[in-house]
């Protein structure tokens, strides 16, 4: 455990010293701003109420886990991985007295806590621009919902993320890797129109997973479902990227 604590602070330190966390917290800020301005704007100029103090939060959610968030989790995550394997520090990591696994475990660790910070700071700095140009009072039941809203936000992420540490494991250039993404993103969310019946098998629309908990009919067998198909998507991603990261040569 204390191996795998200290690959996790390794990775953790090298997450931090990049600049791509502080320009994703700036650009998921902008957001903020530009929403709030929009709001604003709609409001003066067209007498509409806009969005109330805890209705802004999740209008910034359905934004930013649709485009701002799932970009850098890609940046971040290439960056773990092909980064390293093209500038051959992977090489190095290896040569400590740590597993391939706790080293493959602990870069998704780090990449996990890296989506789940960025979550946290877009809750906070939501609700918080919110409140200020919303006066609009907020019920415990709305503010738990918008909460627990962004923290089940982390599960497509999280998956999200593991395929592409695969597709990271499977190509050596990390421009490869992103447009590859991109690519794959782009064709799921027109396969999620055209086939719309199929629509809650693919990632894309998984990412909106959050609004099956606003209903007020709960659809719990369909959140059940949605959980299991991403759970067992995340094993399998997990299972091949390692297979492909066991079996590099550095």
């Amino acid at each position: 455990m204390a191996v795998f604590q200290a690959a996790l602070i390794n990775e953790i330190e090298k997450l931090y010293k990049k600049k791509k966390v502080l320009v994703a917290v700036l650009l998921s800020l902008a957001v903020i701003v530009l929403g709030q301005l929009a709001i604003i704007g709609v409001r003066s100029g067209f007498g509409l109420r806009g969005a109330g103090s805890i209705e802004f939060p999740m209008l910034v959610l359905a934004v930013v886990v649709n485009t701002v968030l799932p970009l850098f989790t890609a940046l971040v995550t290439i960056d773990s991985f092909s980064g390293e394997f093209s500038q051959n520090t992977m090489r190095i990591t290896l040569t400590r007295p740590v597993s391939r696994f706790k080293v493959y475990l602990a870069k998704i660790t780090a990449i996990i806590l890296f989506i789940l910070g960025a979550l946290l700071l877009l809750l906070l700095f939501s609700m918080l621009a919110g409140f200020i140009f919303n006066t609009n009072s907020a019920s415990l039941d709305s503010l738990g919902r918008t909460v627990f809203s962004y923290i089940v936000s982390l599960f497509p992420m999280i998956v999200l993320a593991l395929g592409i540490v695969l597709l990271a494991n499977v190509f050596k250039s990390g421009i490869a890797v992103f447009f590859v993404s991109i690519l794959i993103f782009l064709v799921l969310k027109v396969l999620g129109v055209i086939f719309s019946q199929y629509s809650s098998l693919l990632l894309t629309t998984q990412l909106d997973w959050y609004n099956l908990f606003l209903v007020n009919s709960f659809p719990l067998g369909k959140i059940v479902r949605q959980f299991l198909i991403m759970l067992g998507s995340a094993m399998m991603l997990f299972t091949a990227g390692f297979y492909i990261f066991d079996k590099k040569e550095f």
